[in-house]
């Protein structure tokens, strides 16, 4: 069985509706244990910082109108900010759209109840090395990377939790 939430240097690539494969020798340019990268994002509430969610855990995640395990995600990433925003958590989903306008169309569908950020440039993806959606990045409060994952299953959603849950435990 393969792990859920990599906490070493490997980096995964979602495949298909939530498939992983691992890529031997590649990893994050904020692996586990290294402070995460700052990122200057926009949101329909205007600029945001992820420097300005130190003392916050943040789930960061990755996204794309196209993807199909992103729609399943959406409402668990809402469960998630409900159960546990006002213990620190933030999560915060970026979308990598090249227009917005599919987002929005997307976000329609699937209302968010959590910070939304485009970066239709791809910039923060980049600065993430990230090579499929969804993918994620949990940031603790001291902002350094715990835990990355690639895809999203239903099997994903207690693995994921307990990740929040330990990581508001430090906090």
């Amino acid at each position: 069985m393969r792990p859920l939430l990599h906490r070493r240097r490997p980096f995964v690539r979602a495949l298909g509706a939530g498939a992983l494969l691992a890529i031997p020798g590649a990893r994050l340019l904020a692996a586990v244990g290294d402070a995460a990268p700052d990122l200057a994002l926009q949101t329909d509430a205007g600029p945001l910082r992820l420097a300005d969610q130190r003392g916050k855990v943040v789930y960061l995640d990755f996204w794309a109108s196209w993807c199909g395990p992103c729609k399943h995600s959406f409402p668990w990433m809402n469960d998630m900010q409900s159960r546990y925003g006002a213990k620190g958590l933030q999560v915060l989903a970026v979308n990598l759209d090249a227009k917005t306008a599919d987002a929005k169309r997307f976000l329609s569908e699937n209302p968010a109840q959590f910070k939304v950020a485009f970066d239709s440039a791809g910039d923060s993806a980049k600065r993430f090395a990230i090579k499929g959606m969804p993918s994620s990045v949990l940031i603790g409060a001291d902002g350094r990377v715990l835990a990355t994952h690639a895809g999203f299953r239903d099997a994903d959603r207690e693995p994921l939790e307990a990740a929040i849950r330990d990581a508001l435990a430090r906090k």
